[in-house]
């Protein structure tokens, strides 16, 4: 708690001021008392503690001895005396040294005269803090106090109640500083609660600290005590100063850390300052503020616990602590290498690892990987492959802070303290604490003296905060120790070493289910496959000379009957191939991947692309692959990939395109890969051609390439060059979006002599009536063609005339054609009703999405009549169609006709229209088996027509009359019909009120008596896909 005096009345005595730091809110709080109390009254001075009052320096300087722990100098100053030093020894205040033995840098204290107070004012004094050292100080950072205090300065500056141009009516209650573990969100807020006073107006301003960790050990107590637990005494004085205060800080730290019940939080609340609670359940009610309703609030969490967090509070400000950033990272470098460019070397060496890199945000991370490198680059050994994986990374830092002496045996000692510290690390993991006491070490049988090898390397800590508690000094330390707990397992052990614990095994470790409760259970499974590998197998028996198990690869590895892919795969393909990387085993990679036969991925960084490009190159038996880049994955430029004329290119991150050629080269050495989708995805010039390079490989096996919607202009050109004479390509589908440069080359494809493409997809185009005209001249060149599919282009009538004159040359091979939504209207018509007449070939036409009317149906209708058409298919779904044009059709469906499939969806046929197509039903020369009229307006009036049509007809198997609403007695017409024997309908959909206990009864009854039906009532958006889709092109 932190309360200042700024506002004094002329003339008057000073309003009561109190200044208290808790034991706790700041790392230099050791000792678990208060580190400064004291009550400014005029010139004089109070001690809340005996309530004295003197000026004497004397008496102040004896009694903030009494109250200071060690690693404080203070000193005193009022108006223009001169400084006086408190203590005997300018290192430390308190004879007693700290548990630790750790000397902390000083924090200075000063009493200052304030020079701002009006005329007439009597000499009054605030308290400020000056650049606190140990806050930005650990055993990592022996000489980088200012440059933390700067970089923490400048991330402080985005805290909204910190900044003196933000009112109190526009300042939020309640910020939230969130970020990953390790990145200074402790140390920004606690930077925050000593400035606190810099910038309040008011005479009563607090500040308390509240950390989580310490909540989950507290026994239920009221808010009162909770807040002045260090100093119960003031217990009455704080709730004084509470009830007065219009505005208080409360910081909450790690509220991630908080261990309670499901739901705990969010349901049980309390408003009574004197009710006894658990602690987690008084935060919440601060949080929501049933506590101190008026009080500014400083949460923070990491991010993966902020939807929990915005459960409780109202309108938060969200800031988002990311730590070091990429100029603070090279910064660090250059500090702790002596040459400048062994620093830039391993600096280059971790930006090639993305996510080293990332962890390195955190400074401690970022220590240990100048520590590790530094280390190895003095031995002479490459960075490049210690960096290679994160794994390797971790264990070459742990290996080498504990290797043994040239020619010495491995520190076998080690090994027991080596598994206890996994055990606690696994079981932490597991329960969701980073920080453990003494009782914790018991109920493992792990003792203190076991972790000093480990606290004397800085691979432990001892906490600040709390005394007698430990942590690892980043999390990412946690869970590569907790990965090794498996791995370190004996081989013959019965029991699993984690039944007595609350340790599960490999398999929930790979549970999608747990990582969504526990984020970090990711990181730790990567870091296990990383050390399944033979090569860290050896460096982890070299160096402490302990046995590891093979148990829990084969674990992983194993099938069931149940499942058919290994555990592992579990949680998903990119991550799958992130914890094999991870391995660096080939050997590994296809065995985990034998049975992967298709494969969607979606690109979003360059470390997806590292990782795919690895494991995309063993997968032996993969058929399928669907491919997703996005945008900065690939340069887009090739002046992207030219390094920078001042630095060398060390600000830049690999080049990403080898990575995307090894990608690229499965396509020309895999046999058994066929289908290729790449779709939404930004490459690049480079990256196209490398692409294209592969695709033109006469050892390229693919049969069915999907391109769409890829960047950059001019991509499908190269794709079309590349695919000409293509030995196995039968199917191709182009959606080119607003590149109209397409078609010349598409001509080169259709027009090559080796050319075997049978399907061709293309659209949406927009193009001139030029290249239409040769893109339809090269089909009369072309033998194999035989679907072709131009939906949603712009062709209008003008081009579906040039198609027609195409499709009518005795060799064009054409047998389905989809002109959807090309802009036809019935001026089209009488070309396409000669080419049906004339062709003879084909045998599917979609015309669905067009202005064709009445009128385009009749024309239509001409052609369909002949003896020589030979059209299975027609589609006019949305066409502008009603009864009259129903007519027109009906007359060609009484006939004989080769028209099996008929699709009026979406057209306002009309009562008479429908009659007319049910007379035409009835009629013994129809052969219609198809027939969709997926919301054609029907009501229960058309039922009669239908029904006595399903009675008679002997072709029809599937009957769509979806979206039309026919009611009760309307379907109850229709299933006297289909309870008939000699009924051939097997397929029938209908809009079915779910709710209607009668109609459900009947349908149940049908599907009784006539068990080959199907009835569906599945509502079908038209928007996605047509009802008469699955039956027609592709």
């Amino acid at each position: 708690m932190m309360q200042q005096e700024r506002h004094f009345g002329g003339g008057q005595q000073p309003s009561p001021g109190l200044f208290l730091i808790k034991p706790g809110g700041l790392p230099e709080a050791q000792e678990g008392r208060a580190l400064l109390l004291v009550v400014l009254k005029g010139t004089g001075l109070l001690c809340s503690s005996c309530q004295s009052r003197t000026p004497q320096t004397k008496w102040l300087q004896r009694k903030l001895l009494s109250h200071c722990p060690g690693g404080w100098t203070c000193q005193m100053q009022v108006g223009g005396s001169s400084t006086v030093e408190l203590g005997n020894s300018p290192r430390y205040m308190c004879a007693k040294e700290l548990e630790t033995g750790i000397e902390r840098e000083l924090v200075r204290v000063h009493w200052q005269h304030e020079s701002r107070f009006p005329e007439g004012d009597e000499e009054g004094g605030r308290i400020v803090m000056d650049k606190p050292a140990s806050p930005w100080k650990s055993i990592f950072w022996p000489d980088d106090n200012d440059y933390f205090y700067d970089v923490t300065q400048r991330s402080q500056r985005l805290i909204p109640f910190l900044s003196p141009q933000t009112g109190p009516e526009s300042r939020p209650h309640t910020v939230v500083l969130h970020g990953a573990a390790g990145v200074g969100k402790t140390t920004l807020a606690k930077r925050c609660l000593m400035d606190w006073t810099e910038f309040r107006l008011g005479p009563l301003h607090c500040a308390f600290y509240l950390s989580c960790r310490e909540l989950n050990h507290m026994a239920p107590c009221t808010f009162a005590e909770l807040i002045s637990k260090d100093c119960p005494e003031l217990q009455e004085d704080v709730l004084e100063v509470l009830a007065q205060a219009e505005s208080a800080l409360f910081v909450v730290d790690g509220f991630d850390e908080l261990r309670v019940p499901a739901g705990a939080l969010t349901h049980d609340t309390c408003s009574d300052w004197k009710q006894q609670k658990p602690a987690p359940i008084l935060l919440s009610s601060l949080l929501k503020r049933k506590m101190v309703a008026k009080a500014t609030l400083l949460v923070t969490t990491r991010s993966g616990a902020l939807r929990e967090l915005l459960l409780l509070v109202e309108q938060p400000r969200l800031v988002e602590v990311e730590g070091f950033s990429e100029g603070d990272r090279e910064a660090c470098f250059l500090r702790h290498f002596e040459d400048q460019d062994q620093a830039r070397r391993a600096l280059d060496a971790v930006r090639r690892n993305p996510v080293l890199f990332s962890l390195g945000s955190a400074p401690a991370v970022c220590q240990l990987l100048c520590t590790c490198l530094k280390l190895q680059m003095q031995r002479g050994e490459d960075p490049n492959l210690s960096c290679q994986t994160t794994t390797s990374l971790f264990l070459r830092f742990l290996c080498g802070q504990f290797t043994p002496a040239p020619g010495a045996h491995p520190q076998c000692h080690l090994r027991e303290p080596l598994e206890a510290l996994c055990l606690l690390a696994a079981q932490g993991l597991w329960t969701q604490l980073s920080l453990f006491d003494r009782e914790d070490l018991g109920r493992l049988g792990v003792e203190e003296a076991d972790l000093q090898p480990f606290l004397d390397r800085c691979v432990l800590q001892r906490d600040r905060d709390c005394v007698g508690c430990f942590s690892f000094v980043h999390v990412s330390v946690q869970q590569f120790l907790a990965a090794m707990f498996y791995v370190l397992r004996c081989p013959g052990e019965d029991e699993w070493p984690g039944s007595g614990w609350d340790i599960r095994g490999v398999q929930e470790l790979f549970s999608r289910e747990a990582r969504a409760r526990n984020p970090l259970l990711a990181q730790a499974g990567r870091f296990l496959w990383g050390l399944l590998s033979a090569a860290r197998v050896w460096e982890l028996e070299a160096a402490f000379g302990c046995q590891t198990s093979s148990e829990a690869k084969q674990e992983l590895l194993k099938h069931t009957s149940e499942q058919e892919q290994p555990v592992l795969w579990a949680v998903g393909l990119r991550e799958v191939f992130h914890c094999l990387y991870e391995s660096q085993e080939e050997e590994l990679v296809s065995e985990a991947t034998a049975t992967l036969q298709e494969a969607s991925l979606h690109l979003t960084s360059s470390r997806d692309l590292v990782h795919c490009s690895f494991c995309l190159r063993h997968c032996g038996d993969l058929q399928r692959l669907s491919l997703q880049v996005a945008r900065g994955v690939l340069p887009e430029e090739e002046a992207a990939l030219e390094p920078d004329a001042q630095d060398g290119g060390s600000r830049h991150d690999q080049n990403p395109l080898p990575f995307w050629t090894d990608l690229c080269s499965m396509f020309s050495s895999s046999k058994s890969l066929v289908f290729l989708d790449i779709s939404q995805s930004f490459l690049g010039g480079l990256s196209v051609r490398t692409l294209c390079d592969q695709m033109a490989s006469a050892t390229c096996c693919l049969q069915k390439v999907v391109l769409k919607d890829i960047s950059p202009a001019g991509a499908y050109q190269n794709f079309c060059l590349a695919l000409r004479g293509h030995k196995t390509l039968t199917q191709l589908i182009l959606q080119v979006g607003e590149q109209n440069d397409v078609l010349p080359s598409l001509c080169e494809v259709l027009s090559h002599p080796k050319c075997k493409l049978q399907c061709l997809r293309l659209g949406p185009c927009s193009a001139p009536a030029q290249q239409w005209a040769g893109l339809f001249l090269a089909l009369q060149a072309n033998h194999s063609l035989t679907c072709l599919d131009l939906s949603d282009s712009e062709l209008q009538d003008g081009g579906a005339k040039l198609l027609c004159s195409g499709l009518r040359h005795p060799k064009c091979p054409v047998q389905r054609l989809s002109l959807e939504n090309c802009h036809l209207t019935e001026a089209c018509c009488s070309d396409l009703s000669a080419t049906l007449i004339v062709g003879q070939r084909l045998t599917h036409l979609c015309l669905a999405k067009n202005d064709l009317g009445d009128g385009g149906v009749k024309t239509l209708c001409e052609g369909l009549r002949y003896p020589e058409c030979r059209l299975q298919v027609l589609v006019l779904w949305r066409c502008g169609i009603t009864s009259e044009g129903c007519v027109h059709l009906s007359t060609v469906l009484s006939q004989e006709s080769s028209l099996t499939h008929l699709d009026l969806g979406l057209n306002h046929i009309g009562v008479v229209g429908l009659r007319a197509l049910c007379g035409a039903l009835k009629a013994p020369p129809c052969g219609l088996r198809c027939l969709w009229l997926w919301g054609c307006s029907l009501t229960p009036f058309n039922c009669k027509d239908l029904s006595s049509t399903l009675s008679s007809n002997r072709s029809l198997v599937t009957l769509d009359l979806g979206q039309n609403s026919l009611g009760f007695e309307g379907i109850k017409l229709l299933c006297e019909a289909l309870k008939l024997e000699q009924c051939p309908l097997r397929t029938l959909r209908l809009k079915i009120n779910e709710s209607d206990v009668h109609l459900q009864n009947l349908l149940q009854e049908v599907r009784k008596s006539n068990p080959q039906l199907t009835i569906d009532g599945s509502r079908q958006d038209p928007g996605k896909s047509r009802p008469s889709a699955d039956d027609f092109l592709f």
